[in-house]
């Protein structure tokens, strides 16, 4: 059996290919994709490649997906022919040093799945056992897409610990930070998002229904800004960084105020390193977190936010491409001009 599908060859290589399809063992699931989506990890990983993602060369690519069930193994319980699904990227191995003490994201020995850009996906058999769910009746493939990259975005904030009241400031508004924005709405907090991109701009007040829009291209010092929006312009009870530069994790130490907490949730090139005021952090008593991936739990509970549509993801999805223009979708990401791209096979 056939299919077409999107290898990645190595950095800025990637090409659509016929391949075969990876037939699923008694303990797999063949998955026949309806939806994928565009993410700011492929990109890095197409523009620079990936040790974690890809390991071995040429691979599958893409990892945000939803179908419908084409095989089933002899020996998977609870999915038949037919049946809408949606998977995690990854699953915990339950066994490590970390599962143990529930920090499943830290998995040592995390499976992981590529290949969302393809007519079929074969899902391994520790997916299929905690990550593989059944699409709601009545969601679309296109919002149950975006169940893997909002799992993120909901352990980050669960996390955090936001409070209804609270001044949330929220730095970058691509997708994740647009939707840490809106998660931090339905927590009750009060949100200020800045961000330069017109598109972004317009979604953080249609999609995250933030309470202060700042276009950082109108400001020498957005981060004074910031200030100026809270209470006796103290500072935010919590600034998050959803950009992954080093120059704003160090801006983000400016808009918190004492006590408060600096989330770094955009995660910078490795062996980046930051200048961080200690002064700051022991008198001011300022808090710091950093939250990586997702786990079981936060999939399923990104799952029921979509299907409750307490967060309405269909509002991200700005353009829509074929299969075989997924590096075009993949640039215009990049460029900014999509907040994500579906890619349809």
């Amino acid at each position: 059996m056939k299919m077409k599908a999107m290898r990645f060859y190595a950095p800025g290589d990637i090409r659509f290919e016929e391949v075969d399809v990876k037939e699923p063992n008694d303990n797999e699931v063949l998955v026949k994709i309806k939806a994928a989506l565009t993410c700011g990890t492929d990109i890095k990983t197409y523009r620079r490649g990936h040790p974690v993602l890809i390991k071995h060369t040429p691979s599958g690519f893409g990892h945000e997906f939803s179908g419908v069930v084409e095989k089933v193994g002899k020996n998977v319980i609870g999915f038949e022919v037919g049946d809408r699904v949606v998977a995690a990227n990854s699953a915990p191995c339950g066994k490590c040093f970390f599962c143990k003490r529930k920090q499943y994201n830290l998995c040592e020995n995390l499976d992981l799945l590529n290949g969302a850009y393809a007519e079929y996906i074969t899902i391994p058999q520790r997916i299929v056992e905690k990550n593989l769910l059944k699409i709601p009746t009545g969601l679309s493939f296109e919002k149950a897409a975006f169940t893997e990259p909002l799992a993120n975005v909901v352990h980050g904030v669960e996390r955090t610990g936001i409070n209804p009241g609270d001044t949330v400031g929220v730095f970058g508004i691509g997708p994740i930070g647009l939707m840490f924005a809106r998660l931090a709405k339905l927590k009750g907090a009060r949100v200020i998002v800045a961000g330069r991109n017109p598109l972004k701009l317009k979604l953080a007040n249609e999609f995250a229904l933030a309470d202060e829009i700042i276009d950082i291209k109108k400001y020498q010092h957005p981060e004074k800004i910031f200030k100026s929006f809270t209470d006796e312009g103290k500072g935010l009870d919590v600034a998050v960084e959803c950009v992954g530069l080093p120059e704003i994790w160090e801006k983000m130490f400016s808009i918190v105020r004492r006590g408060g907490t600096v989330h770094f949730f955009g995660g910078c090139k490795s062996g980046t390193t930051v200048n961080l005021d200690t002064k700051m952090l022991h008198y001011d008593e300022i808090k710091v977190i950093s939250v990586f991936h997702h786990t079981p739990e936060y999939f399923r509970k990104s799952l029921e936010l979509i299907a409750n549509g307490d967060v309405d993801v269909n509002k991200l999805i700005t353009a829509r491409m074929p299969l075989e223009k997924t590096k075009e979708a993949l640039e215009m990401h990049e460029r900014g001009d999509a907040i994500k791209v579906l890619i349809t096979p």
